[in-house]
């Protein structure tokens, strides 16, 4: 992302003909990768295509090169730099234990879980910009802008908000709700410095909705 806000200020103004293509692929990006998300069976897998959906909007917003563009796609990389770590985070807490990524084997984990299960509810309700995130600021920042510049992009950028919501509740459902599988009756529990490591991420992303001037570049 910052790789390419250095890169497209070289080119302003923009040739309508090089930025509408790259556009195009970006909010292309967005709907293919998120459509990825909901046939993963694979936990690290679907938050590594999550990333690469929310990139989608990121890049999409950088070409458009708008004040609310650049701000949007700032606080959206520093929103789901957090976000992403964390369920990463979360997902090698379940590998540590379970010995496997795969969602149908690791369901159920509420159970032995409550207080990590805790964790993944706000992690993935962060992760699908639900308010007061800063994620949904950054995402209302770029919606708008790819709104401006082209009115039709509303429908590829609502589906994608409505699809990043339906695997977010896919990941959490999948993982924690349901009966625990046998094999897992005795598991290790949480450690203080799992909790403490999950923290430190989502603490950052409810402080920064008090002052997102902080993140977004816009000083004044």
């Amino acid at each position: 992302g910052y790789g390419l806000i250095r890169i497209s200020s070289t080119l302003n103004p923009h040739p309508p003909n090089l930025m509408f293509p790259i556009i195009i692929l970006a909010l292309w990006g967005i709907l293919m990768t998120s459509s990825i998300c909901l046939r993963q069976t694979d936990l690290k897998a679907l938050i590594a295509y999550s990333s690469v959906s929310h990139m989608g909007l990121v890049a999409a917003a950088i070409i458009v090169q708008t004040p609310w563009g650049l701000t949007g796609a700032m606080t959206l990389m520093v929103a789901h730099g957090l976000t992403s770590s964390a369920l990463f985070a979360l997902a090698n807490t379940n590998y540590e234990r379970t010995h496997t990524r795969t969602l149908l084997l690791v369901r159920g984990l509420q159970l032995a879980f409550p207080l990590m299960s805790t964790w993944w509810l706000l992690t993935n309700l962060t992760n699908m910009a639900m308010p007061p995130t800063i994620n949904l600021l950054g995402e209302l920042f770029i919606i708008s802008t790819l709104f401006n510049w082209s009115t039709p992009t509303i429908i590829i950028t609502g589906m994608g908000t409505l699809i990043t919501a339906t695997y977010s509740l896919y990941m959490f459902l999948m993982t924690q709700r349901g009966s625990i599988s046998t094999q897992f009756q005795l598991l290790p529990p949480t450690h203080t410095r799992e909790h403490l490591n999950l923290t430190l991420h989502l603490l950052p992303l409810g402080l920064l909705i008090m002052k997102p001037a902080l993140v977004s570049g816009l000083f004044t």
